[in-house]
């Protein structure tokens, strides 16, 4: 009697580990951002979170509304992050993928000819107004942009994560 239990037990082991199965991580290809009409790969600021992750299943994170910023999205192998519930997408210095306008490590004098005079300046940063709404690039102090981020929010309404 013992040893039928046991091998039964055995070979319901045996069965749960040959059920088990290896799941590879969705993968993307490059990222395509098109700063003049303020999308990444189609994908517009105001989009859902269920809309992203269809679009881009590759996320490294995902925060919930408890979240200091809200919910977000990240993908931190690209340095690329959707902040869904404040309507923006920010890319970062160390960005993987394809930028329609050489933004990062552009010279701030050099961004008239792409983007116009700025709707709102500071030393670190300047703001532009765009058809989609809102383009914000942030600057070293050597003058050349590290960061950008945009959104469908107009410059009144922008409410970016600290």
């Amino acid at each position: 009697m013992k040893r039928t239990i046991l091998s039964f037990i055995i070979s319901f082991a045996m069965v749960q580990f040959a059920n088990a199965q290896l799941k590879a991580k969705p993968s993307c290809g490059a990222f395509s951002v098109d700063v003049l009409n303020g999308t990444v790969d189609n994908i517009k600021p105001d989009f859902n979170v269920e809309q992203i992750k269809g679009k881009l299943p590759c996320f490294t994170s995902e925060e919930q509304t408890t979240y200091k910023c809200g919910s977000a999205l990240f993908y931190k192998d690209r340095d690329i992050y959707f902040y869904v519930q404040r309507q923006y997408i920010e890319i970062g210095p160390d960005f993987k993928g394809k930028l329609s306008i050489p933004l990062l490590g552009a010279s701030r004098g050099s961004l008239f000819k792409y983007l116009g005079n700025p709707a709102i300046k500071d030393p670190n940063w300047d703001a532009f107004q765009m058809s989609y709404g809102t383009l914000v690039l942030h600057y070293n102090s050597a003058g050349k942009v590290i960061l950008i981020q945009f959104s469908t929010k107009g410059t009144e309404t922008l409410n970016l994560c600290e």
